[in-house]
């Protein structure tokens, strides 16, 4: 394997490592497995990421069949590929996932959690705003949401790119690629409060002068911060769904195709490559349509 090939892999594994530890609170086994697993199955294929298909992964599980791997060792093995590539899948990494086909009976992309306007007000409203801290957590809530940005995208926000007066910001993503997205009121009254009664207050390293969201240090958050944020209020609020930075942006999506925008136009907002990736959102809205009939017509009850 190239060392870019292998460095492409390692970074994606570490990414998914993080999210295991954080996101889902899975023990320090079970995330070493899953890494190690990930990592025979990439000496295996020797392809990058994006170009693994359905075929590499059923060659990688014969293979082991072959060499009589057991049975609990293989679903193992099967359950970590597949939370990988449903990691890269929630990441926008890949546009479709080559393992969704490998074990059966769980055919099908796991639709992501989604919160309701009512929970995200819920949330906002556990927020301690007698802490200096306290505007800074509303602005990044409400800048999540509103602009359906991913964590490191809130993370790297910079001032200069605030364009208020226009109602849009300038978002740098993967691939250092640049969109404009629209910003609503509600988001530029937070943002706007937070600068003048908590960052204005904060001394400034030269470094970080331009980052939006700084700590009580002056220096930019952390993407373990912002989860961190979202967590606690999560808990707070007494929502039992497993919540993330990233449910902002799911939830930013679902509202929106929910409403009846245009996909081009979520798409163009989320920066996805591929109009693919976004299309999850008319099964999301789809679910919920049928929720409906099953609940209120009475041929379904």
């Amino acid at each position: 394997m190239s060392i870019l090939l292998e460095n492409e892999w390692d970074d994606l594994i570490k990414e998914f490592e993080f999210y295991l530890r954080l996101e889902k609170s899975l023990s320090e086994n079970t995330i070493s497995a899953y890494s190690s697993d990930i990592k025979k199955f990439a000496l295996y294929t020797l392809k990058k990421p994006v170009e693994v298909d359905l075929k590499d992964l059923e060659a990688f599980i014969n293979d082991l069949n072959q060499i009589y791997i057991a049975a609990r060792s293989q679903a193992r093995i099967i359950s970590g590929i597949k939370a990988f590539f449903n990691f890269l899948i929630q990441e926008d990494t890949i546009d479709s996932n080559p393992a969704v086909l490998l074990d059966l009976p769980t055919i099908g992309r796991k639709l992501p959690e989604v919160l309701s306007v009512e929970e995200i007000d819920l949330l906002e409203s556990f927020i301690d705003l007698s802490k200096p801290e306290g505007h800074r957590n509303k602005a990044i809530i409400e800048t999540l949401y509103s602009c359906g940005l991913r964590v490191s995208e809130l993370t790297d926000l910079k001032i200069s790119s605030l364009y208020f007066n226009d109602g849009f910001i300038i978002v740098t993503g993967k691939g250092s690629k640049q969109r404009i997205i629209p910003i609503g009121e509600k988001a530029i009254d937070d943002i706007n409060f937070y600068k003048e009664h908590y960052r204005s207050t904060l001394k400034i390293p030269d470094d970080y002068t331009d980052f939006l969201f700084l700590n009580r240090r002056g220096k930019k958050l952390t993407r373990v911060m912002i989860f961190t944020i979202v967590k606690e209020l999560a808990v707070l609020a007494g929502i039992k769904k497993n919540i993330s930075p990233h449910t902002f942006r799911h939830s930013f999506a679902t509202h929106l195709v929910e409403g009846g925008a245009d996909l081009r136009a979520v798409q163009e907002m989320l920066g996805h490559e591929s109009i693919i990736t976004t299309e999850i959102y008319t099964h999301i809205d789809r679910e919920y349509l049928k929720q409906v009939v099953n609940e209120y017509h009475p041929r379904s009850r």
